[in-house]
């Protein structure tokens, strides 16, 4: 293997690519539209027009309407936006228009990422990867990731096999790639820090330092793209330092869960909170729900429980190795599991159509959290339920999420039935 090898990339008028016929954006017709933008309006290359229109995508989010311009000019961004309002294809967008056109001549080296994008957890890093690759499919060029919990040395062979345009990562598999001096960050362009209050909460920062510290310098050596579900003192902080004068953009709704869910919360005692699970999952023939705990020897417990009893559940948490939660949202999406038992951290990274049901077991210690739980349900403008199971324990967090939400929550008593233990008597749950 060499260490420098010829880039092979479309330009922005569209010509053909290993072979593939020309297209043109006349047959990407959309109509106009009052107040919005449609991804034709933004001047992207035609090769990433037309993997625009492959996913069907048609008219822009406020948060792609707001960021994309900017980053386009090469400005600096800050951008505040939930999970689930396309925040993703807004920066991979800009990333992938700067990269196409403005080609490098001549050789280049292995292992030497044009764009970097850094986020806090293995599923979102690679769902990352996945939506840059579908979004870069006609365009020649090569995404590569690199997270924790997966083959060390497939990940090396990958960065040996072409240059590397854009690289997505976790914080400590990429230190390790970097310190072994096997990935080489001083011509990265473009830098994208994704879910910096959850790097921030799950103590990842001096790691992120220790990453930007191989970066060239922010302002003319190095674009930065910094975005977050929340602007805390904290992660505005951190943005000053890391950003050169930035735009801040802030994309905020009256409601953080949308309308096509319904959300309800069943008022339960701690004791009969598996029998109501059980039984609502069952009565009502669910097929695809996620379960959510706060902690993970109770989700792992109740994982276990659930399997005992008979359904087809599966444990997503940090501590699986990853090569097995890959496998089980391959099962889950695949209808093969048909119960998720997960934890905040992991379930942040679920991004999965077809999710009926999504149930809090214990309600979120973090009002922030609960939208994010309920964001997995109701995806792709398909309606979706969410249950909070609510005790004498964590009842007091309901206004706190109805306060974040904007939504007043139905709370209700389960009926006697749902509460029965197998083969038992209300009286005799738990």
């Amino acid at each position: 293997m060499t260490t420098s090898q010829e880039v092979q990339t479309s330009n922005s008028k569209g010509k053909s690519v290993s072979g593939q016929k020309a297209w043109s954006p006349e047959s990407f017709k959309v109509e106009h539209a009052e107040g919005k933008y449609r991804f034709h309006d933004f001047g992207f290359p035609d090769v990433v027009l037309r993997a625009i229109a492959d996913l069907g995508f048609e008219y822009a989010t406020p948060i792609q309407a707001a960021t994309i311009p900017a980053a386009l000019q090469g400005r600096d961004v800050i951008g505040k936006a939930q999970t689930g309002t396309g925040k993703t294809a807004a920066f991979l967008l800009g990333i992938l228009t700067d990269l196409i056109d403005y080609p490098l001549a001549g050789l280049r080296k292995l292992a030497q990422p044009r764009a970097l994008i850094v986020a806090p957890t293995r599923e979102l890093a690679l769902q990352i990867a996945a939506d840059a690759e579908g979004l870069s499919k006609h365009s020649g060029l090569n995404v590569v990731s690199l997270v924790g919990g997966m083959d060390y040395d497939k990940q090396r062979r990958q960065l040996k096999k072409a240059p590397v345009d854009i690289l997505v990562a976790t914080p400590g598999r990429l230190i390790d790639f970097v310190q072994s001096r096997e990935v080489d960050l001083y011509q990265v362009e473009v830098l994208v820090l994704d879910e910096a209050d959850r790097m921030l909460s799950m103590g990842f920062i001096p790691d992120v330092r220790t990453i930007i510290r191989h970066t060239p310098r922010k302002g003319a050596d190095r674009q930065t793209l910094l975005y977050s579900a929340t602007f805390t003192d904290d992660v505005m902080a951190l943005a000053r330092q890391w950003t050169d004068n930035p735009i801040k953009i802030e994309i905020e709704s009256e409601r953080k869960t949308t309308d096509n869910i319904s959300q309800r919360v069943f008022l339960v005692s701690g004791e009969h909170k598996y029998n109501l699970l059980r039984n609502y999952i069952r009565e009502n023939g669910i097929e695809k729900v996620i379960v959510f705990g706060n902690r993970r020897h109770e989700t792992r417990a109740l994982a276990e429980r659930l399997r005992k009893d008979g359904m087809a559940a599966a444990l997503m948490s940090g501590e699986i190795p990853q090569q097995k939660r890959v496998k089980t949202l391959e099962d889950f999406r695949s209808g093969k599991i048909q119960v998720l038992v997960a934890t905040d951290v992991a379930g942040r990274g679920i991004h999965i159509d077809g999710v009926t049901h999504v149930i809090n077991y214990q309600l979120p210690e973090d009002p922030d959290d609960y939208v994010h739980r309920v964001g997995r349900t109701g995806r792709a403008g398909s309606t979706g339920t969410s249950i909070c199971f609510a005790c004498e324990d964590d009842s007091f967090l309901i206004p706190d999420i109805e306060a974040e939400t904007g939504v007043k929550l139905e709370c209700i008593h389960p009926e006697a039935e749902l509460l029965k233990p197998s083969g038992g008597t209300a009286r005799d749950a738990g």
